[in-house]
């Protein structure tokens, strides 16, 4: 039970080591991040849309 606690303090003391993002950082990166992935999303949309006409053509499907 000693080491749980003692390892317990130790992680706190990392923490508070740690430099923290301000909330404008953290909305930033966030913003960021969604557009990111909504671009890839659309990326991956479109090419999965086109493989999908042209394999279709070469099948015979509509």
């Amino acid at each position: 039970m000693n080491k749980a606690i003692n390892f317990l303090k130790q992680c706190v003391s990392e923490l508070k080591k740690s430099t923290w993002l301000s909330r404008k950082e953290v909305a930033q990166s966030t913003i960021l991040v969604a557009i990111v992935v909504a671009l890839t999303a659309a990326y991956v949309s479109v090419i999965d849309f086109g493989l999908t006409k042209v394999l279709g053509f070469f099948v015979g499907g509509r």
